[in-house]
């Protein structure tokens, strides 16, 4: 897969966050947004050869974006979307230092340095979103975003368990899996659905911080943010009901729950 044809693919990709929630001005700033953080997953674990070199280029792109024009579709769709909401740099490159980080390391020893990585992986999407409603500036606001995006990240890293392994890499921290005695993480076992719900707990509390958002933004828009903490919750009832069982299938929320917390007050 030539990196072209990625940042092709990553403009057409399902956009499942723009929800009649959003504002329509907004949806196509949205998608621009995720489209980019699509890009980046795609050119981190599927693209062929040099994955490091993508990401440079990657990182070209973006520099483009602030400083000429970019080439890439995916980034030229982005570009205004930058310019009219004056969001930085830094998020966008943080973004893809997570992916460089994928290429170079296999596990991680401790929660903390798992917390570094979320930092990279899965907050700026959060300060992003708030960059596009303008309040980015809100210390609190962006404190709570970042513990919303950090435990759905932990929610992905929990259902995604097999393929992550597959891709080489381990997600689940190393000195929690030695706590709970699991020495294997290609099969089902007592020890593994400890480390699992352990793990569930800490994200859930993470994801409480999505009422403040909720409650502080307010409003509709309030509610449309607020969901991305209750489909990271919803994913983990999915998980208990399953009785994390990451093997069959990947449990995930149907349509109708998932609707259910849309509309939720």
């Amino acid at each position: 897969m030539d990196v072209a044809g990625v940042a092709r693919r990553a403009r057409t990709e399902n956009f499942p966050v723009a929800s009649l929630l959003f504002p329509r001005r907004l949806r196509p700033h949205l998608r621009a947004v995720y489209g980019f953080a699509r890009l980046v997953d795609i050119l981190g674990d599927e693209v062929e050869g040099d994955r490091l070199a993508a990401l440079d280029e990657l990182e070209d792109e973006v520099d483009a974006c602030y400083d000429g024009e970019p080439s890439w579709p995916v980034i030229r769709v982005l570009q205004p979307t930058i310019r009219e909401f004056s969001l930085p740099r830094e998020p966008f490159l943080r973004l893809i230092e997570a992916n460089r980080m994928d290429q170079r390391l296999a596990e991680y020893a401790s929660w903390d340095e798992l917390r570094e990585y979320c930092r990279h992986s899965a907050d700026p999407v959060g300060r992003l979103v708030l960059g596009l409603l303008r309040l980015d500036g809100d210390a609190g606001l962006v404190a709570a975003s970042d513990d919303v995006c950090t435990g759905l990240q932990l929610v992905n890293f929990l259902q995604d368990v097999p393929r992550d392994l597959a891709l080489g890499r381990i997600y689940l921290p190393r000195d929690d899996r030695e706590r709970f005695g699991v020495t294997e993480l290609d099969r089902p076992s007592p020890a593994l659905t400890r480390v699992l719900q352990f793990e569930a707990e800490r994200a859930r509390g993470l994801l409480a911080r999505g009422q403040v958002l909720h409650s502080r933004i307010g409003g509709r828009v309030g509610r449309a943010v607020g969901l991305f903490a209750r489909g990271g919750l919803a994913a983990l009832d999915a998980l208990e009901a399953a009785r994390w069982d990451i093997f069959t299938q990947r449990p995930r929320p149907s349509r109708a729950r998932l609707a259910l917390a849309a509309f939720a007050r």
